[in-house]
């Protein structure tokens, strides 16, 4: 069910990117933008590893530096049928994880100190099996498409602007100011909105498939709700909104409107859902 949902949000940024492009930047500057975001996205997607894991300070381990978390990874990992990936270490005392790498052959998974210090073994091996699933399900592929999609959008309703309000042809003279600026401001705030449901999906399906790696969902769950009060006491202070959806739980706080802009589903909704497995309702 994830997984359709993922396919229809993908679907519908798709159409709204070519309303957009056919609405306000043409056919020309639609195909202009696309060329430009997808080579800034291409670039993001074969590099993006290596930058999210400089940014957060992550160092990788062998076996001998986290005997327990480095043997947990390898026996989660042929248990999902994943070649094994490299493991990091982020020297950060809030408690958290994200996996990357483009597929699996290149998955990385990395912890930070935090959460290694705050959770038992059966609750780390809940988190390592939802990581893992990332990887399985190439999570960051679907991420990069979204992310070259949004920047499209928003590309095309800045060329619309700098262009002087749109589109002209033989038909039309051009698309009314008022029109121009709405899509100007509107057109990228639903891409952002179509990106966050898909990341919500991704971290639902992410938590289903590390239940069924682990076998423990409600070790995944209790992590779960551990990390959560784990980021409000201990804020990762060096967050970025743009690598914010790789973590297990949001590093960014706000309420109100901000929720509705929130990569990740409400800890309590994804609770409930790895207890509904555990009881052998879903």
């Amino acid at each position: 069910m994830n997984g359709f949902k993922t396919v229809i949000l993908m679907t519908a940024m798709m159409v709204l990117f070519m309303l957009v492009g056919n609405m306000i930047g043409g056919q020309s500057g639609m195909m202009i933008a696309f060329l430009f975001s997808l080579a800034m996205n291409f670039g993001s997607y074969w590099f993006s590893d290596k930058i999210v894991l400089k940014i957060y300070g992550a160092h990788p381990i062998e076996r001998q530096d986290a005997p327990q978390l480095y043997d947990s990874v390898e026996k989660l990992s042929m248990k999902a049928g994943l070649p094994m990936p490299k493991v990091y270490i982020m020297e950060n005392n809030t408690p958290n994880a994200f996996a990357t790498g483009r597929n699996p052959n290149n998955g990385a998974v990395a912890f930070t100190t935090g959460i290694m210090n705050l959770l038992n073994k059966e609750e780390l091996d809940g988190v390592i099996a939802h990581e893992l699933a990332h990887i399985k399900n190439r999570d960051i592929l679907v991420a990069t498409i979204a992310a070259t999609l949004v920047g499209t959008i928003t590309y095309i309703a800045q060329f619309a602007m700098f262009f002087g309000g749109g589109r002209s042809d033989d038909r039309e003279e051009g698309t009314n100011p008022i029109v121009a600026i709405l899509m100007l401001i509107l057109a990228p705030i639903a891409a952002m909105l179509i990106q966050m449901a898909i990341s919500r999906s991704r971290e639902y399906m992410a938590d289903d498939s590390g239940a069924d790696i682990s076998g423990k969902p409600l070790a995944l769950a209790s992590a779960l709700n551990k990390l959560q009060r784990g980021n409000d006491i201990v804020p990762m202070r060096n967050a970025g909104q743009s690598s914010a959806h790789m973590f297990i739980v949001n590093p960014l706080h706000g309420g109100g409107v901000m929720k509705l802009f929130s990569t990740h589903p409400p800890i309590e909704e994804r609770v409930a859902r790895l207890q509904e497995i555990a009881s052998g309702r879903r």
